[in-house]
């Protein structure tokens, strides 16, 4: 149990069949506003891979573990208020750009609406706290395909790696995951131009 933050594949994203687990009741909402907005339809999302490979990068899957608060504190020292919604308050990413986020009248686990938001803009927030933490991004996962990022964090060598390369990121472990995991989840969203929403 928990929450989780994955990558949706074509076959999930254009089924109907909620009860399956189906989310093509978002997929035509989001056309139908993205339409509406005059903006091109959102068509080309790849097939998930049949089998998982840690490290192959193709599928993305972590774990919302570690406590918040210290994420939110630093989001507040950083980040406007509509900019700390933007990065936090989604509940599905598009891989293309927005120039505000939308709300589909579209139920999902958390909420009774969807509020989307692009992955352009989450990975520019993202790299902003990466700077003011001085977070090591040559030393975490780039790939996350099965809870990398959060087995680093919380069983791997973060500890370690905090302990060789100090400095903000290193004082707050919980809050630098919450970090890594929005500037993982944008740039594998533009990557693989794959939605991503929390389950």
């Amino acid at each position: 149990m928990g929450i989780y933050l994955v990558s949706v594949g074509a076959q999930e994203w254009f089924d109907t069949d909620e009860d399956e687990g189906g989310r093509g009741t978002l997929a035509a909402a989001l056309a139908e506003e993205l339409s509406r907005r005059g903006l091109p339809p959102y068509e080309s999302v790849p097939d998930e891979p049949e089998r998982v490979v840690r490290g192959a990068g193709l599928s993305f899957e972590e774990k919302l573990v570690p406590p918040m608060d210290g994420f939110e504190t630093l989001c507040r020292a950083h980040l406007s208020q509509q900019e700390y919604e933007m990065l936090c308050d989604w509940s599905l990413l598009v891989p293309f750009a927005l120039d505000e986020e939308i709300r589909l009248p579209v139920e999902n686990a958390y909420a009774d609406t969807t509020m989307v938001v692009g992955a352009p803009q989450v990975l520019a927030l993202a790299e902003r706290l990466a700077r003011a933490v001085g977070l090591p991004v040559d030393e975490i996962p780039a790939a996350c395909d099965n809870l990398d990022l959060t087995m680093w964090f919380l069983d791997g060598p973060a500890k370690d790696v905090a302990a060789a390369r100090p400095g903000p990121w290193a004082e707050d472990l919980d809050a630098a995951f919450y970090v890594a995991l929005y500037l993982r989840a944008a740039q594998h969203s533009l990557r693989r131009s794959c939605p991503i929403v929390y389950c």
